[in-house]
């Protein structure tokens, strides 16, 4: 049996097990009101994806296997889809501020143009 979409006159939406040849409607489970099929959204399968924003991106040298060529042109390539993607979907935008310290201590979370620099360890401030 198929899954269908149904919305009643509330504007409640739920899926529900049918067969094909069944027309009847469906009861609403939140407020129990007879509720008519609508079109279904198209389910793709697999999954998007996106690629790494840019902050997951190598950005040192060695990040690159020392600039090895087959690597630099897959990331070229990658970058470009990416950013042809965040031009079409801007919401898909990661924080898109320069990177100042990404190594050390700032390996997990690297400091960017406008975060206030931390104190140093041992002194009150």
């Amino acid at each position: 049996m198929p899954l269908y979409d149904y919305c009643c006159p509330q504007g409640h939406l739920f899926e529900q097990l049918a067969a094909i040849a069944d027309r009847a409607q469906q009861a609403c489970p939140a407020c129990g009101q007879t509720s008519d099929k609508i079109p279904s959204r198209i389910s793709l399968g697999g999954q998007a994806n996106p690629g790494r924003p840019a902050d997951m991106m190598p950005q040192t040298w060695r990040g690159t296997y020392e600039g090895n060529p087959e690597y630099t042109g897959q990331l070229r390539r990658e970058w470009s889809k990416r950013r042809k993607l965040e031009e079409k979907h801007p919401e898909l935008r990661g924080d898109q501020r320069p990177v100042h310290a990404h190594e050390g201590r700032y390996h997990a979370k690297p400091l960017r143009a406008g975060d206030p620099l931390p104190t140093p360890r041992g002194t009150d401030t």
